[in-house]
């Protein structure tokens, strides 16, 4: 399995009225490109927000790390990301 990145795009009719394009990244691990674009037309965000997809990655490696992914069957199928909130917004 490998990992994906997925650039979306979407227009929010409630943000300036839908005129300008937002975008969001999604991560999902996948055997190839087909099933990683499958695999997102099924995220509920997805659906939800009509988006479509601007972009399409396969990370391989970063910064001379190779990206390795592996199932748990403890996680049951769940994504776990860490944020970090860089900046602060009144």
């Amino acid at each position: 399995m490998k990992l994906f990145l997925v650039h979306c795009g979407f227009y929010d009719s409630e943000v300036a009225g839908g005129i300008y394009e937002s975008h969001v990244n999604y991560f999902v691990v996948a055997r190839d490109f087909d099933e990683a674009k499958s695999k997102i037309k099924e995220n509920a965000d997805f659906k939800t927000k009509k988006m479509h997809i601007d972009g399409l990655q396969q990370v391989d490696a970063v910064d001379g790390y190779r990206v390795t992914c592996e199932s748990e069957s403890a996680l049951a199928g769940q994504s776990v990301l860490v944020n970090y909130k860089h900046r602060q917004l009144a």
